[in-house]
């Protein structure tokens, strides 16, 4: 016989139960009983004594993947064993003593915001369902309830529960995997760039970033990505310069089965991938005038179609744009239009050429060739003074070829390009490392020196000709690791 108990507000309708009785201490997860890994945690949160006894007799009697299921009378009850506790599902009765089930779902919601809440009524009513939606509840069950419907309902919310686990696991386990994308640069140019993604990283405005191609423009949308309240969510790419106008459309805003030939299912586009992060558009200004008036409007509204299809979409996404072109004579020139020129260039930040910051080679030489590489002073000396049309990216393959060259790990003038070592004999490099390079000229020498003594300072002193008090106020000052 199905069990049927009368609670103070309500029905519960239960199925067989199989087997003995589930002791309540056991139920509870206080018995000191071993439960195997992952299994979900359910909190009732319900004033019936009996009431409560019976319904976790019956979820746990039905449940086909097995619950942990902890019991609260009270609110203070709940509270305590959510702070003790990581809960997955929460079923709340909606009227307990001294609060609404509706004030408990909030704080629920907003404290502990990856916890599913299922609540229970024996008063349903549309208005009340809407507001528990609105307040984040998973579901909305009118008393009397079956057992096997309230089952299903918590097994689906576990579901959820443990995708956004796995989700979050992931992000996590991408994060760790990627490369240390760090920005290097000590110099004015620089630590301005380092204030402006200190001061918008964390808004929402889109941000423009201008440059030569090869000054990092990926890198600072990534580190304003990371300093975003959007971190946790996805940043995705795309490069307008490497893709035809027809994929483009497709690409960025997703498309229809049978849209056009080829489309064979239909895909969502790099504005849905983004939704709740960063999309960032590199060579915007290589976007077609098309494709400029459909990107502006999703801008201003939120709001997309794909290619094929006359549903209405909406995202939140916040757009970062990049590109070697000087945007503002493209749009005198009738190339781009001007509305979404600036819809984009809420903020616009400026990537300074290599060749405007010298000083930053230094730092750039060694993050690339990393601590076990040397290079020595005269070619240092080389790579400060030339011009680096392909800025950090050409100086990062340059050293990449020269590591293959060279011998015994130590990069000499024979192992750099030609055209760097050309540049250099057509004219005078040490006037083209005068001020400031001095300095870092004199920090390469230390730090070879250094690596070729294995870190002892008092044979580095001596070979430097200076006395061990000097090299220490050096290597501080120089920042030598």
């Amino acid at each position: 016989m199905p069990f049927t108990t009368r609670g103070r507000r309500g029905w519960l309708l239960g199925s067989d139960t199989v087997g003995p009785p589930v002791e309540l201490e056991a139920m509870k997860g206080t018995s000191g009983m071993s439960r195997p890994v992952n299994v979900p945690v359910v909190l009732l949160v319900e004033d019936d004594a009996q009431f409560r006894k019976l319904a976790v007799q019956g979820l746990l009697a039905v449940s086909k993947q097995g619950y942990e299921v902890l019991e609260a009378g009270t609110p203070g009850e709940a509270w305590d064993l959510l702070q003790r506790r990581e809960v997955d599902v929460v079923i709340l009765d909606m009227v307990l003593p001294g609060c609404e089930g509706l004030e408990v779902l909030a704080r629920v919601r907003q404290e502990h915001p990856d916890c599913q809440v299922v609540l229970l009524t024996g008063q349903g009513t549309i208005e009340a369902a809407v507001q528990a939606m609105k307040l984040g509840a998973y579901d909305f069950l009118t008393k009397p309830v079956p057992m096997r419907e309230l089952e299903a309902v918590v097994a689906k919310a576990c579901e959820r529960r443990q995708l956004e686990k796995e989700n979050q696991q992931l992000r996590s386990l991408l994060r760790s995997r990627q490369p240390n994308r760090q920005i290097i640069g000590k110099s004015p140019a620089m630590q301005e760039v380092f204030r402006l993604i200190e001061r918008a990283g964390p808004s929402d405005m889109a941000i423009l970033i201008q440059g030569e191609s090869g000054t990092g423009k990926e890198l600072v949308a990534h580190a304003l990505h990371r300093a975003s309240r959007r971190a946790d969510k996805p940043m995705v790419v795309i490069n307008c310069a490497a893709l035809p106008e027809a994929l483009l459309e497709s690409e960025l805003f997703g498309h229809e089965r049978g849209a056009f030939t080829g489309a064979v299912s239909a895909k969502p586009g790099l504005f849905e991938v983004a939704d709740g992060g960063t999309l960032f558009i590199d060579e915007i200004g290589e976007l077609p005038g098309p494709l400029q008036a459909k990107l502006l409007r999703v801008l201003e509204d939120g709001s997309l179609r794909r290619v094929g299809s006359v549903k209405e979409r909406r995202v939140d996404v916040r757009l970062l744009a990049a590109t070697n072109r000087r945007l503002a004579e493209e749009v005198k020139a009738g190339r781009f239009r001007e509305d979404l020129y600036y819809r984009i260039n809420v903020m616009s930040l400026e990537l300074p050429p290599l060749r405007e910051r010298r000083e930053d080679i230094p730092l750039l030489v060694e993050h690339f060739l990393g601590a076990e590489w040397q290079i020595e002073p005269q070619a240092l000396q080389y790579l400060v003074a030339y011009e680096w049309p392909g800025n950090v990216r050409q100086l990062s393959n340059a050293l990449e070829r020269a590591k293959i060259l060279a011998d015994d790990r130590l990069i000499r003038v024979r192992d750099l390009p030609r055209d760097v070592v050309a540049s250099g004999d057509s004219g005078t490099p040490t006037a083209a490392v005068a001020g400031d390079n001095l300095a870092a000229l004199e920090r390469a020498k230390i730090v070879e020196v250094l690596h070729r003594e294995r870190g002892n300072k008092s044979r580095a002193a001596r070979a430097l000709g200076i006395d061990r008090r000097k090299l220490y106020r050096l290597v501080e000052k120089y920042g030598i690791r």
